[in-house]
């Protein structure tokens, strides 16, 4: 399938044909303005990760843009505590939005501005769930592995991850019994059992 290569500041940056086609689809179709501020919240979180890595030494070789996913393929490992701030830096930096978007708001009562600050908190929420593929998972993996047991580490964190897949199709389920289909919760608890299974 064709992708697209290139190199920005020596990173080589790839974007599959499939994750292009999905977000100019996503653009063509969206009627609530806010796949935009959505798309900005997600940059800004992994802009947060890769100035967290360059505060570290630690830029990356590789940025892969798949759907569902972006990779960042380090160049080289780092330790446990930089692990844990690059991979918290990114929620942190939504969090910073929503509070400056919110109070924003709460000054000049834009309604817009309030969606905006929502965004973010979800954004960087949502990454704080110690789920696999997540920066949750990621600052709870090295915690539980900071006796050396890694294995039993990964064994604990998909553990947490088949859990929270596990409320999240029940929430599913629950409502599509009320007569409250929601898609997006079936795509969350699918999206955390691949995670499950196929990551690490």
């Amino acid at each position: 399938m064709m992708a697209m290569k290139f190199k920005f500041l020596g990173i080589e940056i790839y974007v599959s044909f499939l994750f292009a086609a999905i977000l100019v689809i996503m653009l063509a179709t969206d009627r609530t303005g806010l796949l935009l501020p959505s798309l900005f919240a997600i940059f800004v979180h992994e802009a947060a990760h890769l100035f967290a890595m360059w505060i570290v030494d630690c830029t990356p070789k590789k940025i892969r843009l798949i759907p569902a996913s972006i990779q960042i393929i380090r160049r080289f490992g780092i330790s446990e505590k930089n692990e844990i701030f690059v991979a918290l830096l990114g929620p942190i930096a939504n969090l910073i939005l929503f509070i400056v978007l919110y109070i924003n708001y709460l000054s000049f009562h834009n309604v817009m501005t309030l969606y905006y600050s929502i965004i973010n908190l979800l954004v960087g929420t949502f990454n704080l769930l110690p789920v696999i593929g997540l920066d949750g998972g990621t600052v709870l993996l090295e915690i539980l592995s900071k006796k050396g047991d890694y294995t039993r580490a990964v064994r604990i964190l998909k553990t947490v991850t088949f859990i929270i897949c596990a409320i999240t199709l029940a929430i599913a389920i629950i409502l599509l019994l009320k007569g409250k289909f929601n898609i997006s919760a079936f795509i969350l608890a699918i999206y955390f059992f691949i995670m499950g299974i196929l990551k690490m």
